[in-house]
């Protein structure tokens, strides 16, 4: 296994707020609490040891103790749930939608990076117990989102006859046979194809619903590591959720602080983008076959596409006596997932590192201690077949995250006999443009305009000379310009990251039972940098 490290505002597929973020930049310090080392574990562990209650412990405890019931837990993961109730446990959380087969490749590295960061801080703190958790997302109704998964170029998805709305977690898995059909029809029929079907099939076929699908799957693949998986559409744990509630809905505290710090954001001077908005209430009412939104009008309560309708009192009625009812949205999830949980850190994608970081002053004026924030480890992985292809074509790898257009300019100029690069004329140009600027200044500064004018026209007129002349050399190298661009859509499908298309069952079909224990082995997630893994 070799291995390669790039920073990742060299990859060009991460936001400036991100990378700023890992660079620690000052302008962004505010808007977390502590910065992903281990040292700062340490005073993260001593916070949350006196913040916490220890009642939320067992409460925890009982949930899993439910939620697993009929699974075949490994003695690890039995471990680490028993361990949840002693003071001196913390865990370490990410969290996914209920992808159908896992969707992208990134699934198994945000797992990964969450169990190896348990292990490291094991090492680091040994008296104290570390356990990776996975929180499935299972009361998202983006059906869409999650339907599918890629394998090899094509799309294999799930188009039930009949969508109910609602959780996707509690849907049906009925149909999931036509997929299984579909899927085992690509795969063929070698020792790890076997092993896939065989994954899917039990996994779909053999659970009622798509929650206890995915507990399925993801314990199958690691529980052996220890990981504990909780489903947070929970009575008792939402229990634990009611004056938070409250200070949302009655308050508008998550409003308010949100939409503050974003105004903090947009006031620095780099100009990052905002993640998500804040509603006035963060909050879904949740029931059979419904998941939308509740607004307030007039001091009554409504929830949306429906007739059901709330006074205060009727609403608050409510939450007392079916919490389970509440469903958080992504701006009151986290606070769900650090109530709950005795965490120390949540580690995700780029995407949810940035709305993370626009809620630390809404955890703050709710009392909960906000988590260390880690980005999740990113890998290209390639074969020995493709790196050696890339040799022959003279590629490097950090050509490969180019964007397509420069990545055929630069090879194309590499490889030519003409050098179809006019910087050296256009430098010319621009001298001798200074010396007429300066004679215009002396004589009629009027005519600095038509000076002006008459650059950017001849300007331009290089830059349409040297995109004909590449474009000829294009077609002149056009079957060196083919074979570039295959290694480059095989190893970033539509022209974006491996781990954000690819499904891990191409991986698998290849490695095997070895696929995780590499990952295992490789993905350090303090490392902080993107990895070229190639075997």
């Amino acid at each position: 296994m070799d291995i390669e490290c790039l920073p990742f505002d060299l990859t060009g597929y991460f936001s400036e707020l991100i990378c700023d973020y890992l660079e620690e930049k000052e302008s962004l310090r505010s808007f977390y609490h502590r910065f992903p080392n281990l040292e700062n574990f340490r005073k993260q562990l001593e916070e949350k040891a006196k913040t916490f209650p220890p009642s939320r412990r067992e409460v925890i405890y009982e949930a899993l103790q439910k939620q697993y019931q009929g699974v075949n837990i490994t003695k690890k993961t039995e471990t680490h749930i028993r361990q949840l109730k002693e003071p001196i446990t913390f865990t370490v959380v990410t969290g996914h939608q209920l992808n159908l087969f896992t969707g992208p490749l990134y699934f198994l590295y945000k797992i990964v990076s969450t169990i190896n960061l348990t292990l490291e801080l094991k090492k680091t703190y040994p008296k104290y117990n570390f356990v990776p958790v996975y929180w499935m997302a299972t009361e998202d109704h983006d059906f869409e989102e999650i339907n599918f998964f890629n394998f090899k170029g094509r799309k294999i998805q799930w188009n039930p006859d009949d969508r109910p709305g609602g959780a996707v977690g509690h849907l049906s898995t009925k149909g999931l046979d036509e997929v299984y059909e579909a899927f085992a029809n690509e795969l063929g029929n070698n020792g790890n194809a076997s092993a896939l079907k065989e994954l899917f099939e039990k996994a779909y076929l053999e659970h009622k619903n798509l929650t206890d699908a995915t507990r399925y799957l993801a314990n199958v693949l690691f529980g052996e590591y220890g990981l504990v998986i909780i489903d947070g559409d929970d009575v008792e744990l939402k229990r634990q959720m009611i004056p938070y509630v409250k200070k949302d809905i009655l308050e508008k505290v998550g409003f308010q602080k949100v939409s503050e710090t974003i105004s903090g954001l947009e006031a620095l001077p780099k100009k990052y983008g905002i993640q998500v908005n804040p509603r006035e209430i963060n909050y879904f009412y949740l029931a059979d076959g419904i998941r939308e939104r509740i607004v307030e009008k007039e001091g009554r309560f409504y929830v949306k596409e429906t007739e059901i309708e709330f006074s205060k009192d009727q609403l608050l009625t409510e939450l007392e006596d079916h919490p389970d009812r509440f469903s958080p949205n992504v701006i009151m999830r986290p606070v769900y997932q650090e109530v709950i949980l005795p965490n120390l850190c949540y580690i995700g994608g780029g995407g949810e590192l940035a709305y993370w970081l626009e809620l630390r002053s809404m955890f703050e004026t709710m009392g909960v201690t906000f988590p260390i924030l880690t980005l999740r480890n990113s890998a290209l992985v390639i074969t020995k077949k493709q790196y050696d292809k890339l040799q022959r074509l003279n590629l490097s790898t950090t050509d490969l995250f180019l964007k397509q257009s420069s990545f055929i300019n630069k090879k194309i100029r590499e490889i030519s006999n003409i050098d179809v690069d006019f910087t050296p004329q256009k430098k010319y140009l621009e001298e001798q443009f200074k010396t007429l600027y300066d004679l215009a200044e002396l004589t009629d500064k009027s005519f600095l305009g038509a000076v002006k004018a008459q650059e950017v026209k001849q300007k331009k007129g290089l830059d349409r000379l040297e995109k004909r002349l590449l474009k000829a050399q294009k077609r002149k190298l056009e079957d060196h310009v083919t074979r570039i661009t295959e290694i480059q859509n095989e190893l970033f499908p539509n022209q974006s990251l491996q781990e954000r298309t690819l499904n891990f069952s191409e991986l698998y079909l290849e490695l095997g039972d070895e696929l995780i224990p590499l990952l295992m082995k490789e993905l350090k997630p303090l490392s902080l940098e993107f990895l070229i893994l190639t075997y």
